[in-house]
C-alpha cells in the first residue's frame, strides 16, 4: 500500500511523512480576486495585464466571452489572524481596493466598482524548501511538495507536471520507494528555481517608499531580460518526454 498526498500548502500527508516539516511562510502579501461583466478593457482575449500600482499590485485578463477576470495583491508587512479577513466585508474591501488603486494606470477601479458579488481575501503563503517530500511509503507532489507564490503563475502547471512524473518514473522504477527517490531527485531543481523567481517578484510587489521608486525605474530593464533570458523559456517551456526510459 502506497499514498499520495496532493492536499495542498497546508497538507496533513506531509506532517506524517516529516514531523519536524517546515509551516508554511507568509509572503508579506494578501490576496484578493473577481470577475465581471460589462466594463471594456484594452485587451485581448486570452491576454493577462500585470501592473505594478503605486501601493499595490493588480491583474486583469479578458475572457474569450468578454468576461474579465481580476485580482490584487495587498502588501500587508504583519500576517493577519487565522480567520480574521473573513471579518471585513465586501463593502470594506472594495473601498480599501478603489482607494489603493485610484492614482494608477488601467482599470482597476472601474473592474472592483463593478464587481457584484461577494469579495474574500486570503494571506499568500509559499513553502520555500520542504527537505523531505516521502517516505518508503508516502509521498507529496503539487503545493504539498513545493509551494512557490502564486507571483510565479506556475502553481498549477508544477502541480500537473508532478503528476505525469510521478507517473512515468513509478512505470521506469522497479518498485515505488526507488520511483519516489527519482521522482524527487528529478523535480526538485526545476520547482526550487521558480520558488526562487517567485520570491524576488513578491518583493517587487510589496515594495513602499524609495524602494519602489527604484523598481519602477529598473523594471522595463529587468523585464526585458527575463522575457529574452535562457531561464524565462525552460521556466515556460518545459516539456516531458512519456516515451524517454
Amino acid at each position: 500500500m502506497r499514498d499520495l498526498g496532493c492536499d495542498g500548502i497546508h497538507s496533513t500527508v506531509r506532517g506524517i511523512i516529516d514531523p519536524s516539516a517546515p509551516v508554511p511562510t507568509y509572503a508579506g502579501l494578501v490576496n484578493l480576486g473577481g470577475f465581471v461583466r460589462g466594463v471594456p478593457v484594452e485587451a485581448r482575449p486570452g491576454t493577462c495585464h500585470m501592473i505594478f500600482g503605486k501601493r499595490a499590485f493588480f491583474g486583469y485578463a479578458l475572457a474569450p466571452d468578454g468576461e474579465v477576470w481580476w485580482f490584487a495583491n495587498l502588501p500587508r508587512p504583519d500576517e493577519p489572524a487565522r480567520g480574521s479577513l473573513a471579518d471585513i466585508g465586501t463593502g470594506e474591501w472594495k473601498r480599501r481596493l478603489t482607494d489603493t488603486f485610484a492614482d494608477d494606470f488601467g482599470p482597476a477601479k472601474r473592474l472592483i466598482e463593478a464587481t457584484a458579488h461577494e469579495l474574500t481575501a486570503s494571506p499568500i503563503h509559499t513553502l520555500p524548501r520542504l527537505p523531505r517530500w516521502h517516505s518508503d511509503r508516502m509521498i507529496v507532489i503539487g503545493d504539498a511538495a513545493h509551494a512557490p507564490s502564486p507571483s510565479s503563475g506556475q502553481g498549477a502547471s508544477l502541480s500537473i507536471e508532478d503528476s505525469v512524473e510521478l507517473a512515468k518514473t513509478l512505470r521506469d522504477q522497479p518498485d515505488p520507494a526507488q520511483a519516489f527517490t527519482a521522482f524527487e531527485r528529478s523535480r526538485r531543481p526545476r520547482v526550487q528555481r521558480i520558488i526562487k523567481q517567485a520570491a524576488r517578484v513578491n518583493n517587487s510587489k510589496a515594495a513602499t517608499g524609495l524602494s519602489r521608486v527604484s523598481r519602477d525605474a529598473m523594471l522595463p530593464h529587468i523585464l526585458k531580460l527575463i522575457a529574452n533570458s535562457k531561464n524565462s523559456r525552460q521556466l515556460c517551456g518545459h516539456h516531458i518526454d512519456w516515451e524517454a526510459q
